[in-house]
């Protein structure tokens, strides 16, 4: 089911889209998330070029969705990285939001296996953000090396808000 959902949504996201390998890392310190089409856009195409993503602060909602959708040895966070899960919602017409189960529940089978108990534990996706960081996060995320550091630093895209 979760290669089915991701084919599906990256089907979707990259529908008329060309992809040219990118120069740059791109370093995540303040990501509020946004609508969950456009991040699967932004992290498939990193994927295909294999530009690495670098948690360096918080990086919350759809932005999450990185740990997902690329490989681990795409994708490192710091010790001031700090992921934030909740549920997906969408605007309703009165200007309010409502929760969507099926992308929620999309989103929850993208995330590795090791952050889908995690989430569970922290009693699953709602409208409720729970945080991930520190050595929780260290133990599910790879830590960035000196080396990633050193070779990113003059090309580095900040990536906040």
């Amino acid at each position: 089911m979760r290669h089915t959902s991701l084919m599906l949504f990256i089907g979707l996201a990259t529908a008329g889209i060309s992809v040219s390998p990118a120069s740059a890392t791109v370093r995540i310190i303040s990501d509020p998330g946004g609508a969950v089409i456009d991040y699967l856009e932004r992290f498939e195409s990193a994927r295909v070029s294999g530009e690495p993503i670098i948690f360096d602060g918080a990086c919350l909602s759809a932005c999450t969705l990185a740990i997902g959708l690329l490989p681990r040895r795409q994708v490192c966070a710091t010790p001031k990285a700090v992921l934030g899960f909740h549920a997906a919602w969408r605007p309703t017409p009165n200007g309010g939001q409502v929760t969507s189960p099926l992308v929620t529940q999309v989103m929850y089978e993208l995330y590795p296996a090791n952050v889908r108990k995690w989430i569970a534990r922290h009693g699953g996706l709602s409208r409720r953000l729970i945080l991930l960081k520190g050595r929780e996060l260290a133990a599910m995320v790879p830590a960035c090396d000196a080396g990633l550091a050193i070779r990113t630093h003059p090309t580095m895209r900040r990536i906040r808000s």
